[in-house]
């Protein structure tokens, strides 16, 4: 089975145009409706102002997609968290029974991929939750970033998880993780992590190179591109780390586990943080976006 392209996605796959891929869980699981609607419709923008094309990636009656319509993106938006949460794994289960799925990072690399689309902008990948050495909640997207051929932008890993043993895994499964004009790992609502990164790369264009060397080099898999929210918006982490772990303690406490505590967490900690969060999360998607841009132009000039 192919995925279904758009048919601007397609004609620009075909030229070896810039193209930019979106996810839909982000839509449907990461932000109330209509905060989500907008935020779907102005990463959207964001990429077609920069010179790409957008293509937001998603199942819909069963079948691949990348590319969606306006009409779309709103059920998405207005639907919610009714619409299932599609990892890699449940991809032939949806498929098969003919339904619609919000893709996750994991999935969305893979279909990305399968598309031949390079290039990824998200809000922040998932990772190794804490306590993950005694529950094994580690998400599938680190096991993705082994598999798929995908420039991943996205503002760290999402702050509520271990960023230490995320990064871990990444190192172990081989995978790149690049700070984008920045030496410390960023965490999503902030800047700093007080984690290095790896290795640093301050444009698009060296971005570009390092894709194009490693796939060449037939080295296959994703790159992480750490790319941290833009100061003015964000929330540093001694003042966001107390409302994670009240976030934390809560989900604990209700059993809340599984693919089931990502979206609590956000969701409480927007409760929290009086919507500060929510505004702090839409502004790195935004600047995500615009960064993936520029590594999807600069990749497509070759």
């Amino acid at each position: 089975m192919k995925v279904q392209l758009a048919e601007d996605v397609r004609r620009a796959v075909v030229r070896g145009a810039p193209v930019v891929a979106l996810e839909s869980t982000i839509i449907a699981h990461g932000m109330p409706y209509p905060q989500n609607l907008d935020m779907a419709r102005e990463v959207e923008d964001v990429v077609r102002k920069n010179g790409a094309i957008p293509a937001t990636i998603a199942i819909i009656d069963g079948v691949l997609r990348a590319g969606l319509a306006d009409g779309e993106l709103e059920h998405f938006a207005k639907t919610g968290t009714t619409i299932p949460k599609v990892s890699t794994r449940d991809i032939p289960y949806i498929v098969a029974r003919k339904v619609t799925g919000a893709t996750t990072v994991a999935s969305t690399m893979r279909l990305a991929a399968m598309a031949g689309i390079a290039v990824f902008a998200t809000g922040g990948i998932g990772g190794a939750h804490r306590e993950a050495d005694t529950t094994f909640d580690i998400s599938n997207d680190l096991h993705e970033f082994a598999i798929s051929n995908v420039a991943v932008v996205t503002a760290g890993a999402k702050a509520i998880l271990d960023l230490p043993l995320t990064l871990e895994i990444l190192e172990t499964n081989g995978v790149p993780v690049v700070g984008f004009a920045t030496d410390e790992f960023p965490a999503f609502y902030s800047r700093a992590s007080g984690i290095p990164v790896p290795m640093r790369l301050d444009t698009a264009a060296e971005v570009a190179a390092m894709m194009k060397a490693k796939w060449n080099l037939g080295l296959k898999g994703g790159i992480v591109v750490a790319n941290p929210i833009p100061g003015a918006d964000e929330i540093p982490s001694a003042e966001i780390t107390p409302h994670i772990t009240r976030a934390l303690a809560e989900a604990k406490d209700q059993g809340i586990a599984g693919k089931n505590v990502t979206p609590f967490l956000l969701k409480r900690i927007t409760e929290i943080t009086a919507g500060r969060s929510l505004t702090a999360n839409i502004a790195l998607v935004m600047n995500n976006a615009r960064v993936a841009t520029e590594i999807a132009v600069a990749y497509a000039k070759g």
